[in-house]
């Protein structure tokens, strides 16, 4: 298991390189609380199809740290499966780190060796796709704060908003209907249209209910689009 790695599309800058030593999502989420609150909130994300990003039972690939991640506001996007070239400026970084510890017989496990690296590499390390620049002379912080407090989402006055219970099921209507374990406890809403509702999550559809079967049907979507509310 590599380090986290976290680069700015733009500058190429890296902002984290980090061993965490698991990819449980509490380790992953903690460093990127971190980073948010150092150097500000991202408009998007792009992150691989690996764990902790993505949970391969759920019909959207949710897990809870995207969950998260999406409730601050970030529009994630998943890369292709098997298509390497979607994180080309990921891919090279790594490749940079794995040259690195080859030629240096550096130690990825040393958390001090891992720091010295991503000072050079933003610092010391011109690099072509930037004309020759360095990161550290590309790179500006987000004028989006972290917010520590997350607040509920507002859906639209239209829609009948419901909280789901501890197993992310729906109490509604006299029936039990399941929708996503990833979002127990948190608000959706819910669109009528005569025989059947549709459950959004933000902005996301996520299950199609037939109210005379009590049928519920996962929407397939592709990966996350979910944009912040206004």
């Amino acid at each position: 298991m590599g380090p986290l790695s976290i680069i700015d599309d733009h500058s190429r800058f890296l902002l984290e390189l980090r061993r965490l030593g698991s990819t449980r999502a509490v380790g992953v989420r903690e460093r990127l609380e971190q980073t948010f609150a150092g150097n500000g909130m991202p408009d998007k994300l792009l992150i691989d199809h690996g764990t902790p990003w993505w949970n391969a039972a759920s019909p959207w690939g949710w897990t809870e740290l995207t969950v998260w991640i999406m409730r601050l506001g970030v529009q994630l996007i998943y890369c292709g499966v098997c298509h390497p070239q979607t994180q080309g400026k990921v891919e090279r970084m790594h490749g940079a780190l794995q040259r690195a510890i080859r030629h240096r017989q550096g130690n990825p496990e040393d958390q001090s060796w891992l720091d010295q690296f991503r000072h050079e590499y933003n610092h010391v390390r011109p690099h072509a796709g930037i004309g020759m620049a360095t990161p550290a002379s590309r790179w500006r912080p987000s004028n989006r704060p972290f917010p520590h407090q997350i607040t509920e989402w507002e859906y639209e006055p239209s829609l009948e908003i419901r909280r789901l219970g501890q197993e992310g099921q729906l109490g509604w209507r006299g029936r039990r209907w399941e929708i996503s374990n990833a979002l127990r406890g948190l608000l959706v809403g819910i669109e009528v249209m005569e025989s059947r509702a549709i459950v959004y999550f933000c902005r996301t559809p996520m299950r199609e209910l037939n109210l005379n079967t009590g049928e519920a049907v996962p929407i397939s979507t592709k990966p996350i689009r979910s944009l912040p509310s206004a």
